[in-house]
């Protein structure tokens, strides 16, 4: 019986795709559309923050795979677990939706105030000090970080997940197809260490942007914006300290740590976008410099033929793979 748990991550597919094509029709009726800036032109016919439906999508299969442990199965649920890692995803999320109100043009939300309501979506899981608080690290082996566990390292992980996973953003299905892979491998992880609850909720996340990667994917006809940047990057995070698997969440989450060494050069104010031509085929920004992973491989692409939107979406997908493949190994 423990295959109708698997209702709850098609309710979050289901309904992506049932609810996004009425968002994206109402967002071109209201004007709430955003540009495509690696299209020639940078048409503005995209709709806004498609986020909203993926993240409602996820909570709610989340709540019918708690339902279904409680009222068919009538076994235990890691409830307390599981509405604290809710509540740090919808408390993000609602940053990264004001952050697309005030709009990327006008930089959004300043970093001071990105960080500090970023620390303040942790405190559900600092208190009921999530995780264990003992760590095996490289070179040095076990450390008990005790109390500091839960008061620096989980705010640290959530919010540098979670304020930094949209750095990599800017292509049509970048940001959803990098969740899947990233969310998959992390579910698959949670399950072969023994937290099935766990990977069960990774799986809905999965689900909601499998249904939106459809929408978003080149020529995406909704963006997801950083409702969803902001919840995937708190997930991450929130899998990795309530399955106790930092090391590989780490390992995995290497690709974003070279984007901010990157981004950093351009003192955070650089764009991922290229430049577009008439035939979709896209140049260097910056005078050939490299201020993002999406330089870098519009700078390779072009080496080898031309670099179009699709190829450099596909390109990173792959450098991901390579660190999903190197934490495979470590498990």
């Amino acid at each position: 019986m423990e295959y109708l748990l698997v209702i709850s991550v098609l309710v979050s597919f289901l309904l992506t795709v049932l609810l996004l094509p009425k968002w994206i029709k109402t967002c071109r009726k209201i004007g709430l559309v955003w540009e495509d800036m690696n299209k020639f032109g940078h048409p503005k016919n995209v709709a806004a923050s498609g986020g909203i439906v993926v993240i409602m999508a996820f909570v709610f299969g989340v709540l019918t795979y708690v339902a279904l442990k409680t009222f068919v199965f009538g076994g235990t649920v890691r409830a307390l677990e599981i509405f604290a890692l809710l509540s740090v995803i919808l408390i993000l999320g609602i940053v990264g939706l004001t952050d697309d109100l005030l709009g990327w043009r006008n930089k959004g939300l300043s970093v001071r105030i990105r960080l500090l309501l970023a620390t303040t979506a942790s405190i559900p899981l600092v208190v009921i000090n999530a995780g264990t608080h003992l760590m095996v690290l490289p070179f040095i082996g076990s450390v008990n970080f005790g109390i500091l566990y839960p008061l620096i390292l989980i705010p640290l992980g959530i919010v540098g997940a979670g304020t930094t996973y949209n750095f990599l953003a800017g292509f049509n299905g970048l940001e959803s197809g990098q969740g899947i892979l990233i969310l998959s491998f992390l579910s698959f992880v949670a399950y072969v260490t023994g937290s099935p609850w766990l990977a069960a909720v990774g799986l809905c996340m999965v689900a909601s942007l499998i249904g939106f990667y459809y929408f978003n994917k080149v020529p995406a006809k909704v963006f997801p914006g950083d409702i969803v940047t902001y919840s995937i990057g708190a997930l991450i995070a929130g899998m990795a300290i309530l399955g106790n698997f930092e090391k590989i969440a780490f390992v995995v989450f290497i690709p974003y740590i070279f984007e901010v060494v990157l981004k950093l050069r351009g003192g955070l104010e650089k764009h991922s976008f290229g430049v577009p031509d008439k035939n979709g085929n896209l140049s260097l920004p910056y005078d050939k410099r490299i201020y993002g992973l999406t330089h870098l491989a519009i700078k390779i692409l072009n080496k080898f033929g031309k670099a179009t939107e699709r190829k450099v979406t596909y390109l990173i997908h792959a450098f991901q793979i390579l660190f999903i493949l190197i934490a495979f190994v470590m498990l």
